[in-house]
């Protein structure tokens, strides 16, 4: 018995992946070795509703397989459609429906119901996002650690309830440096100058999108818990710093994106005033307070949902009119006034614990202030099927986001680099996110690998434990040196390789362009070692390599929007075709710690003779496709196609 359906495959599902409302698919599946069926049946239904079977017609013998087809028109509604096959034979039904890694492609035959169906996503004709953010090269920004514009280093802000660190110190870990409580208020004196002041080099390096974290009033150094969504944080500057900044970015064709956290505030906000530090009756201070109802009180004033049980980030209620009208739909509401004074998109914080009506309101307000305006959230997993909190999420449907941080690629680069899994297994987890993904999305993907949340990739390369499996003493003191550093040198920059031509927006987290090493939160959110870079990067070649591939990245759209296919995955060796009208590219990466020879056909693209314009200028002509390519361990070639 031999039954097959490649929901990546045209011959199988066209068209490919996601789909507009209304459009009509064509669904086939092959069988062999089972005599003559007595119905074969596509099995289909809308996200939670009801089954429904359609008979597919016999077509044509394609050898000793038959061919049996169906046409089904998707629904005029945004949603995802769900589907499998059964075959009714003389012996019992025989199903068909997606693999155990639950990634599409090839499926799995079973004699019971299948667990996993095979996934379609159906969105709004008329989703848009913003052209600019799928071609440019991302920045993020932890402002207190990246620079302080201050020539003499002093701070800003005046404040006294603060610890005051000496640029380059490891960040505190340990509530007893806090004086026995974690508190997150040592702070290194970055400020908004200090991104002003770094902007040329930003240029320089071919950055063309910052991502801020928080830049607004609050108690913390990574300000996440907001004070005052209207100001920003005297630490860092004032409105004028940040007006400046936009327009001097501007003027060098960056543009600045902003963290909105609007799942919850700080309790020491002039919303909630815990702390009686601002001028305002807050929601703990009175029933009366204008923002009493912003929040969820079950025993006022001190029992309160928070956010992880936080008592210092209380949750607020996202269903307040007060708090929307504030947040997104008044005339100067707060997603509004940002856009204005410069912005040019926002960054949500746990977009997954804010409720989709909440996000769609939020849509509609950005995009009539600024159409133009990116919205990217903060997910984790697959963000075309995500549930949470009993919702489906409908993140890429059209009516909620642009972008989101694409962990899941992260995920692959990771595990594929460090030799976890195979080429065949990294590019299912990619064609996965293509296949279920709107185009406009997935090319608007921020690809990070490093991030104020999760590990420094250089120090992920040294193959060390994750950061949920050691301490916090151990986190603070490792640091790879030796032979483990040049290891993951290599590695880190075949990462760096495949996430400027991968499609998607490549984020680099600032200091990863240097060798800055860090685990987990806070240890990846030290100083950027101004005037000290020789020290990690004793050659230049780190830095060197980071500008020259954002280069080559900048150099055609057929890196940022163009078509993406993967042409050879076999071991540790991976390849794809990137093509934008009349240019194609190659890319070769090897990414086992062996050497590996390939032969490499690419003849149905009409390629014969390819330049290697990533490193060595070599050059492959063959006139019948076929080229056979060296590649030395943890190494990537980029080739301009003719």
């Amino acid at each position: 018995m031999n039954i097959e359906h490649n929901s990546r495959e045209k011959f199988y599902r066209r068209p490919f992946g996601a789909v507009e409302c209304g459009t009509e698919i064509r669904f086939r599946i092959s069988a062999s070795g089972i005599g003559i069926p007595n119905a074969v049946r596509l099995v289909y239904k809308r996200d939670a509703k009801e089954e429904i079977r359609v008979d597919m017609a016999y077509l044509f013998n394609l050898g000793d397989l038959c061919i049996y087809s169906v046409k089904v028109k998707m629904p005029d509604e945004v949603g995802l459609i769900w589907y499998y096959f059964e075959i009714e034979t003389s012996q019992g039904i025989v199903y068909y429906g997606n693999n155990s890694k639950n990634l599409g492609g090839m499926g799995e035959v079973s004699f019971q119901k299948p667990e996993r169906s095979f996934q379609i996503t159906v969105y709004d004709k008329e989703y848009k996002t913003p052209d600019w953010f799928k071609e440019g090269v991302a920045y993020q920004i932890f402002v207190d650690r990246f620079c302080n514009g201050n020539e003499d280093g002093s701070f800003l802000g005046n404040r006294t309830d603060i610890i005051k660190r000496e640029w380059g110190d490891t960040p505190f870990y340990k509530a007893e440096q806090f004086g026995g409580e974690y508190k997150a208020n040592d702070f290194f004196g970055g400020n908004l100058k200090g991104v002003i002041k770094k902007l040329p080099y930003l240029k320089e390096l071919g950055v063309s999108v910052i991502y801020l974290n928080p830049i607004f009033s609050a108690y913390s150094n990574h300000k996440y818990d907001t004070g005052s969504y209207e100001m920003i944080d005297p630490m860092f500057g004032d409105e004028a710093d940040f007006k400046e900044l936009c327009k001097k970015a501007k003027e060098l064709g960056i543009r600045i994106i902003l963290d909105g956290v609007f799942n919850h505030t700080g309790s020491d906000s002039q919303y909630f005033n815990k702390n009686g530090t601002y001028d305002s009756v807050g929601a703990y201070q009175s029933q009366e307070s204008p923002y009493y109802n912003w929040y969820r009180f079950m025993n006022w004033p001190n029992v309160y949902e928070s956010w992880w049980g936080m008592t210092t980030l209380p949750q607020v209620e996202e269903h307040s009119e007060d708090y929307r009208k504030y947040i997104l739909s008044g005339e100067n509401a707060i997603v509004k006034r940002w856009l204005k004074n410069g912005a040019s998109g926002w960054r949500l914080d746990v977009v997954d614990e804010l409720p989709g009506f909440f996000v769609k309101e939020l849509r509609e307000n950005v995009k009539a202030a600024d159409e133009d305006a990116v919205i990217i959230g903060e997910v984790w997993e697959d963000a075309s099927n995500k549930s949470a909190y009993g919702e489906r999420r409908e993140y890429f449907l059209g009516k909620e986001l642009d972008s989101v941080m694409n962990y899941p690629m992260r995920n692959a680069l990771i595990d594929v680099v460090l030799g976890r899994i195979e080429a065949s297994e990294f590019d299912d987890r990619l064609m996965s996110i293509k296949e279920n993904y709107p185009p406009q999305a997935y090319y608007s993907l921020l690809n990070m690998v490093s991030s104020h949340d999760v590990e420094r990739v250089l120090t992920l390369m040294g193959g060390v434990p994750s950061r949920h499996e050691v301490d916090k003493e151990y986190q603070s003191r490792f640091k790879l040196d030796g032979y483990g550093l040049e290891v993951a040198w290599d590695r880190a920059t075949l990462i760096l390789g495949l996430q400027m031509t991968l499609p998607g927006v490549p984020c680099i987290y600032y200091g990863d362009e240097i060798g800055m090493q860090g685990y987990g939160d806070p240890f990846c959110r030290q100083c950027y070692p101004w005037g000290r870079e020789d020290e990690l990067d004793p050659t230049g070649k780190l830095r060197e390599r980071y500008r020259n591939m954002i280069s080559l990245r900048n150099s055609s759209k057929a890196f940022s929007i163009g078509d993406f296919e993967s042409v050879y995955k076999i071991g540790h060796v991976y390849a794809f075709l990137r093509s934008y009208k009349d240019e194609k590219y190659i890319v070769v990466a090897n990414m086992g710690v062996k050497f590996s020879q390939i032969r490499l056909d690419v003849a149905r693209f009409g390629i014969t003779k390819m330049i290697c314009v990533s490193a060595d200028e070599e050059t492959k002509e063959s006139k019948d496709g076929i080229h056979f390519i060296d590649m030395p361990q943890l190494w990537i070639k980029v080739y301009k196609a003719e």
